[in-house]
């Protein structure tokens, strides 16, 4: 049964949420679809642009994501509290990116004195702007529509591009978050289209390892003595993903960047059949420091789909999820 999008976000219980959206029929996002023969590598592009825009303009940021061939998926924060410290004149900046401008609104811009009435009027739109500007439906609703609209004039067609409304699940818990973001990031190497994370195309582990590469290499020759290598995993991270930190660097993932690549690494050789590569014995180090069993790591990001519904997490925090919204259980938590 399908339930209410309000049931299903709660930004009280985690900021944290997966969203997956899936082509209708045999639309093709991006690659080549074997009954025309016409390739759509060029919509991937029209999907990240869009991405790290609509990210500049909404208080949500991009965690993690993979663009597939007739799907994608994001991990993202919500970061409300961002929204609320916006001016009003902020929350009109970013709005107008994305809709055509108010009449009320432009007076105000305008420098036109409101009368107490309009006043009031004003704020009620500016509080509604501010709202959507945090809210997850509406940052899909620009990206989905937009992407649909640019696919269906490039193919000369109307109709619907989505297979339905976007999926969303909820990150309850600090690993529930480490194990979605792999499980996403790994995507084109459990599908056996890419051996390595350098080439996952279009997923957010290969822009970070991208962009640590290009900033490394220009720390080492600009700089005297060179930077550490271990410094320049934290601080050459691209400015349109959420950054790693840590649990001590506060609005950053609570995970060292360094450790969470070696993670993807060690996790690929183990899930990629036939794939090269020395596989260490020891566990990854954020595995240790979190507690979990390899078997039910490598379980979990190979089908973390299958694990979990519209909330995942530990055990106990499923179980107060479901409390919380007066149902008997969730899956995973049995």
């Amino acid at each position: 049964m399908t339930r209410a999008r309000k049931n299903l976000i709660d930004l009280a219980s985690t900021s944290y949420y997966h969203l997956i959206a899936r082509c209708v029929r045999r639309a093709y996002l991006c690659g080549d679809d074997k009954y025309t023969g016409k390739n759509f590598d060029h919509r991937r592009e029209w999907l990240v642009e869009r991405i790290k825009f609509l990210s500049s303009i909404f208080a949500i940021e991009i965690a993690a994501y993979a663009i597939m061939s007739n799907h994608y998926h994001l991990v993202v924060n919500v970061n409300k509290q961002q929204a609320l410290d916006w001016t009003d004149e902020e929350v009109i900046e970013r709005w107008y990116q994305l809709y055509n401008s108010h009449a009320m609104v432009d007076r105000y811009v305008n420098g036109e004195q409101l009368g107490e009435g309009d006043l009031a009027f004003f704020s009620e739109i500016i509080a509604k702007w501010r709202e959507r500007l945090y809210d997850i439906s509406w940052f899909m609703k620009n990206l989905n529509e937009y992407i649909a609209r640019e696919a269906n004039k490039e193919d000369n067609c109307t109709g619907k591009y989505w297979e339905g409304r976007y999926k969303s699940q909820a990150l309850l818990d600090e690993t529930a978050v480490l194990r979605c973001m792999a499980y996403v990031d790994l995507n084109p190497i459990r599908a056996n289209i890419a051996d390595r994370l350098e080439e996952s195309n279009f997923t957010s582990i290969q822009a970070r390892l991208a962009h640590l590469k290009s900033c490394t290499n220009k720390d080492t020759v600009k700089t005297n003595p060179p930077v550490k290598h271990e410094d320049s995993f934290q601080k050459n991270q691209p400015s349109q993903l959420k950054p790693f930190g840590g649990s001590n660097i506060k609005h950053s993932i609570p995970f060292a960047l360094r450790d969470y690549i070696e993670l993807l690494e060690w996790s690929g050789r183990l899930i990629a059949p036939g794939k090269a590569g020395c596989i260490k014995q020891t566990t990854p180090k954020v595995l240790d420091s979190l507690n979990i069993e390899q078997v039910h790591w490598l379980e979990s990001i190979q089908r973390f789909m299958h694990q979990y519904s519209n909330f995942a997490g530990s055990k106990q925090r499923l179980k107060q999820q479901a409390a919380m919204n007066d149902v008997k259980w969730y899956k995973g938590a049995g």
